[in-house]
């Protein structure tokens, strides 16, 4: 059996971005491990960090990765996700990053997450034994996104085995933003057509339902938004119906373009 590791800096951001993909590969019978990053719950929150809960509704008493982690338990047993792991680091907010411009500015020069980071995912490589890992392109530049992309070249996986997922909604708002410079040169598009798996990632998606205001504007404008979404995906690169595209390596696999 072939295995597939889901890289997830947020508990939505592989739903959201490579859910159709998942579908896909579960429906071929592959395992599937989503680990997600930032996953900590932390103790009376303040400032911009208790922001990023109340201006999504949720009191101050709420622990809010508590709940985050039981909408992301949802979508695994939704989605059939074999192995469910959280990684237990704390988010941007928690780490000294104080407002909005700042999570979406380069790394700060203090922020030590990155030598932790690379022996939890080194170890959880290690132990996985992945055939593909789906890692994000860290569009639109969050923070916690681009310190995970910039350990990824540390890790024991060759470009070959890697997809890297357009970030969504991301994406969707900013269609042609740039992947992070720290990514492989060369590598190139790949559009996986997701059609029959798209009523399956929407209803995955549904499973944030902490998130769907924010991020969507509503539950109801879930699945208009990623139907417009990934058809003009499809479109973008000479195809029918709805696609959810990645970058490949040069040296990507022929025979796995076939099963995906």
């Amino acid at each position: 059996m072939n295995t597939a590791l889901f890289l997830s800096p947020h508990l939505d951001d592989v739903a959201f971005s490579c859910g159709g993909m998942l579908a896909r590969l579960k429906a071929r019978r592959w395992r599937i491990v989503l680990a997600t990053v930032f996953t900590r719950s932390v103790t009376h929150p303040t400032g911009f960090a208790l922001a990023c809960q109340t201006d999504k509704g949720l009191g101050p008493d709420v622990d809010y990765m508590a709940l985050r982690r039981a909408e992301d338990r949802s979508f695994a047993a939704r989605m059939g996700v074999d192995q469910l792991i959280w990684m237990d680091l704390p988010e941007a907010p928690h780490r000294g990053y104080h407002s909005p411009g700042a999570l979406f500015a380069p790394p700060h020069r203090d922020d030590d997450i990155i030598p932790t980071l690379e022996e939890k995912l080194s170890l959880l490589v290690d132990e996985v034994r992945p055939d593909l890992v789906l890692a994000p392109q860290a569009l639109g530049s969050h923070v916690d996104h681009v310190q995970l992309v910039r350990v990824l070249p540390a890790l024991n996986v060759q470009v070959s085995q890697i997809l890297w997922y357009r970030d969504t909604p991301y994406a969707v708002r900013q269609p042609y933003a740039k992947p992070d410079l720290s990514l492989p040169e060369g590598l190139r598009p790949l559009a996986v057509n997701v059609t029959a798996e798209l009523p399956h990632k929407i209803a995955g998606c549904v499973c944030y339902r902490s998130q769907l205001p924010f991020q969507f504007g509503g539950e109801e404008a879930v699945a208009p938004i990623l139907e417009s979404f990934h058809q003009q995906e499809a479109a973008d690169h000479g195809q029918s119906g709805h696609a959810e595209v990645f970058l490949a390596g040069s040296t990507f696999e022929p025979e796995w373009r076939g099963l995906l």
